[in-house]
């Protein structure tokens, strides 16, 4: 049987998240989502409607600009740097478990 949280990803990667809902999740305005997305900070799913969507992985990006923003006072560019850094060392992690290696 398929995990709550393996269940929310599914469900989001089905229909994604709207600016609206990700912004009230994050405790944001859909502005500060919307100038990181002008910014090239965030990248928004292909769109196939008239609105972005975004999936669970831009929900924890967004989540860990936030908070790196908010606690350390770091410009948006240092903190989605930082994102990218951990989001990278997650595959890494996820890739060495896969191959028994960790």
């Amino acid at each position: 049987m398929p995990s709550a949280e393996n269940l929310i990803d599914a469900v989001l990667e089905d229909s994604g998240l709207t600016l609206q809902q990700l912004a009230a999740i994050c405790a944001v305005e859909p502005e500060w989502v919307t100038k990181h997305i002008e910014e090239g900070l965030l990248n928004p799913l292909p769109q196939q409607h008239s609105e972005w969507r975004f999936s669970s992985a831009h929900l924890v990006r967004v989540r860990r600009i936030v908070s790196l923003e908010r606690n350390f006072e770091a410009v948006p560019e240092l903190a989605a740097l930082v994102a990218d850094m951990q989001e990278e060392i997650d595959e890494l992690r996820r890739r060495l478990r896969r191959a028994g290696l960790e």
